[in-house]
């Protein structure tokens, strides 16, 4: 793993691995995923015995820094950082990653990814799933199923949580379509009237 700490940085992290009482043998780096292009990181100490046996290793001049198999994706090139600024004292780390390395490839293959990975497990839990039909001049194209089809909330479901998810993974799509006829299917939600 590719992973960068400045010379503050690696300082202050001898210097509080050494007024520990206990044994640390390094830093560990936590990715908590907040969209599928951002992160926020957390640093914990590792004690001799916390390391697991799935963790990247990547040694440095007295630690190591530890990286569990789900934050690896969003570990990779960052950079650990020591600041002392007004804003005051702290670790920050910095990742060049606009997109993850599971999100390469074209547009179309970048947005059938985000809709495998993050939109269809949510919409799925309401009985939905979302398909990409087409990507065309800087706009893609879904398609709405399942109990999505008709729903009242559809517009709300494409605004806020679709379009904003892909317009973020895939900054050159600048409009999501929705060309599913939603008043057609064998079940769908929408009911007209008698």
């Amino acid at each position: 793993m590719n992973i960068t700490v400045t010379e503050a940085a690696q300082k202050e992290v001898v210097n509080l691995i050494g007024s520990q009482e206990s044994d640390i043998i390094g830093v560990r780096v936590k990715a908590e995923a907040v969209s599928p292009l951002q992160a926020n990181y957390r640093l914990a100490f590792v004690a001799s015995g916390q390391e697991e046996e799935d963790d990247t290793v990547t040694p440095f001049d007295g630690f190591n820094i530890y990286v569990d198999p789900e934050s690896a994706p969003y570990a990779e090139h960052i950079t650990l950082d020591f600041v002392d600024s007004l804003m005051g004292r702290g670790f920050k780390i910095e990742n060049p990653n606009k997109v993850p390395p599971h999100l390469k490839g074209t547009a179309a293959e970048k947005i059938q990814n985000i809709i495998d990975e993050k939109i269809n497990p949510s919409v799925a839990m309401h009985g939905g799933q979302i398909s990409l039909i087409d990507v065309k001049d800087n706009k893609a194209y879904v398609q709405f199923g399942g109990g999505c089809q008709g729903c009242g909330m559809v517009d709300v479901t494409l605004k806020q949580g679709v379009e904003v998810l892909i317009k973020e993974a895939v900054p050159e799509i600048e409009e999501i379509l929705d060309v599913t006829e939603h008043a057609d299917g064998t079940n769908p939600y929408y009911q007209t009237s008698k």
